[in-house]
């Protein structure tokens, strides 16, 4: 299902690719109210962002966090989608059976800054993978700030990486 490397491999080798991990916001974005400027460009993005992963331009991160709220939709087409993007396109995953203790610690630290729980599980996950971004477009995630892992929605990625004709 994935090609499996260990979350830490990272340090090991030299790699030429951002490591990236969207959480399930990120994910059901473009399923929003389109007709929002906002929710629209952040879809674009989010999309655009997606695209390069499928050119292998980036290692998308997932974990067991994802799975379960993917799980939890309940749109079957929404979850399909969804599903068979992180199946197809996933390079780094942190299983629960493997990470969960450690996701749990570091999340623990997290949620007393006041983010959710569920947001400091993708967080964490996300800084375990060492994950150079992780994409969202939850507001209150967004002002989570850490020298672990630059947060940031799929706008300001798009800006950061430079997007097509910038040049």
């Amino acid at each position: 299902m994935f090609e499996n490397k260990s979350a830490t491999e990272k340090d090991e080798y030299t790699h030429p690719k951002l490591r990236i991990y969207l959480d399930n916001c990120c994910f059901n974005r473009p399923y929003d109210d389109q007709s929002q400027l906002r929710i629209s460009l952040e879809t674009q993005a989010k999309l655009y962002i997606q695209g390069l992963i499928v050119s292998d331009q980036f290692e998308l991160t997932s974990s067991y966090m994802l799975d379960y709220e993917c799980s939890r939709n309940p749109y079957e087409m929404r979850r399909t989608t969804i599903r068979s993007f992180l199946d197809n396109n996933t390079v780094v995953y942190l299983d629960e059976a493997g990470y969960k203790d450690q996701v749990e610690e570091l999340a623990k630290e997290i949620t007393a800054t006041g983010v959710k729980s569920a947001d400091a599980i993708h967080t964490a996950c996300a800084i375990i993978a060492n994950c150079d971004y992780l994409l969202t477009t939850d507001d209150r995630l967004l002002k989570y700030k850490s020298e672990r892992i630059e947060i940031m929605d799929p706008i300001e990625f798009i800006k950061r990486i430079g997007g097509e004709n910038d040049d």
